[in-house]
């Protein structure tokens, strides 16, 4: 039986679970142009997780998701499918991904979000991926096939009992109705995708996230929002800030850093190129 990682007797779980989540101080600080930067843990290397959260907190990313991979990601375009598939090869899984960053609140103070699908948390359990999560000093989850509904009936309690916050994620064809629903039960803010297409295929469409950003102030929606999908360079991060605080990037920065030997020179040229 695999062994799951525990934390140590002076684990600060207790500490993260008492302090203010800092997702909320990030956004209560900082309002706009806010960059979050998703990246495949185990990519391109088993052991490059540590280096790659350190370059982006250096470079100026004010969040970091850091991706777990699974086997089929649904919701993934061919990049950061291909991230996955080799960050598997290379031995990453959820036990080992906790075990490197075990110590990363150390060195590294942005708000931390784990990112992926369901089944890897199941197969860990749930309780023990929110404990784990929390002992290490995650701020938040982005699973996107964890169902609203059964977020609320079963884990909500156990996601907040270790200060997490579940990030939900609405499209451009979710509806009103739906969007409150979303809204009255997700925390830390709405991850807004551009598109109905996966990641990194198509660019972002200004009428679009006009469309839906006209949408949701009609609801009244207060929540914070950061866009995701087809971001890729300075101007379409320019183009979603405009319609929301700040916006996410995965497939640009993983191609950036996929054949480098310089992960911390790359990573920085890659921030500069799309804050400068």
């Amino acid at each position: 039986m695999t062994r799951i990682w525990r934390p140590s007797s002076n684990s600060k779980t207790t500490d993260n679970i008492l302090k203010m989540n800092r997702i909320d101080t990030l956004f209560s600080k900082k309002r706009e142009n806010i960059l979050s930067i998703y990246f495949t843990a185990g990519f391109p290397a088993l052991n490059d997780t540590v280096t790659i959260i350190r370059a982006l907190e250096t470079a100026g990313a004010e969040m970091i998701e850091i991706g777990f991979p699974f086997s089929d990601p649904l919701a993934d375009g061919p990049v950061i499918q291909h991230s996955s598939e080799i960050a598997i090869k290379n031995g990453m899984n959820l036990q080992v991904l906790f075990g490197q960053i075990s110590k990363i609140r150390d060195e590294v103070k942005v708000p931390l979000l784990l990112m992926g699908y369901l089944n890897p948390v199941l197969q860990y359990g749930v309780e023990n991926f929110c404990r784990d999560s929390s002992a290490c000093g995650i701020d938040g989850v982005i699973i996107p096939d964890l169902p609203v509904e059964m977020y609320q009936k079963d884990y909500k309690t156990l996601f907040e009992g270790y200060n997490l916050h579940f990030v939900p994620l609405v499209t451009p064809l979710t509806s009103d109705e739906r969007i409150r629903e979303i809204n009255s039960i997700g925390s830390g803010f709405i991850y807004v995708v551009s598109s109905a297409s996966t990641t990194g295929t198509k660019p972002v469409s200004e009428e679009i996230l006009s469309d839906l950003h006209k949408r949701m102030k009609g609801l009244n929606i207060k929540s914070h929002t950061l866009i995701g999908f087809g971001i890729n360079n300075r101007e379409s991060f320019a183009r979603a800030c405009r319609y929301a605080e700040g916006g996410i990037i995965g497939t640009a920065y993983i191609n950036a850093i996929a054949d480098t030997d310089d992960i911390a020179g790359e990573t920085i040229r890659f921030i500069r190129s799309i804050k400068a």
